[in-house]
């Protein structure tokens, strides 16, 4: 694809992300304060992922787990902090309604405006995981990260961590303009899904044991302190 055109289509989602912004200000708004009133402080949870070929940017969520959820996870034996568990006892009062719709991906918004991700590709992933990743692995690297990608509309949890680094190595050879209208769509559509049932991450769990090969030298990993919260995507 034409790097022109790729280059307008990353421009034209920014400004797309600035209006919706604007037009979804009293949603927002509404939002941050019920997260307030029914679990007190802290409305948004920030944490470093990885951004288009590795470099670290601040993602940002409407908080849906508590706040020590890391300590938490190892309370109660989850071996991977990142992922998720059935029930999971992490989810706040408010957050299994927010996750179940995406509104708690609503802030990430600010981050397409910044130029940090896009409407759609591959969901940033979080740091500690990036740096196991194997060569093939890194290649969904190549593009920005989404709020919504291809992986998120052929699956969302519901598949687990091999597979969704082949839908997205298909995203970033098949990527074209028409392909993201398409899966902004199937995301539109899909919106008030039921919550899929949770796969245990065995590869990145494998993998924090004993690592993969790791990245290319080429690609920035900015170690910084760890948020006390886990919110994965999906």
């Amino acid at each position: 694809m034409d790097p022109v055109v790729r280059l307008f289509w990353n421009g034209l989602q920014r400004l797309v992300a600035a209006v919706m912004l604007l037009l979804l200000t009293p949603v927002i708004l509404t939002i941050a304060a019920w997260i307030r009133i029914a679990d007190g402080r802290g409305v948004l949870f920030v944490q470093d992922r990885a951004g288009v070929n590795g470099t670290p940017f601040r993602m940002l969520k409407f908080r849906s787990m508590v706040h020590n959820s890391v300590a938490l996870s190892a309370q109660l034996g989850i071996d991977d902090p990142f992922g998720l568990v059935e029930n999971d006892p992490r989810i706040t009062r408010c957050g299994s309604f927010l996750r179940r719709t995406s509104l708690d991906e609503l802030p990430q918004l600010i981050n397409v405006m910044l130029g940090q991700m896009n409407l759609v590709g591959p969901r940033p992933d979080v740091l500690p995981q990036v740096a196991n990743y194997s060569a093939e692995d890194a290649r969904r690297l190549e593009v920005k990260p989404g709020i919504t990608g291809w992986a998120q509309v052929n699956g969302r949890d519901d598949i687990d961590w091999p597979q969704r680094f082949i839908l997205d190595r298909w995203y970033v050879d098949n990527w074209s303009p028409a392909l993201d209208l398409k899966i902004l769509w199937e995301t539109a559509v899909t919106l008030q899904r039921g919550e899929p049932p949770v796969h245990v991450d065995t590869l990145n769990i494998a993998r924090q044991q004993t690592p993969a090969a790791t990245l290319d030298s080429k690609i920035v990993m900015d170690q910084k302190p760890a948020v006390q919260d886990v919110s994965r995507v999906a």
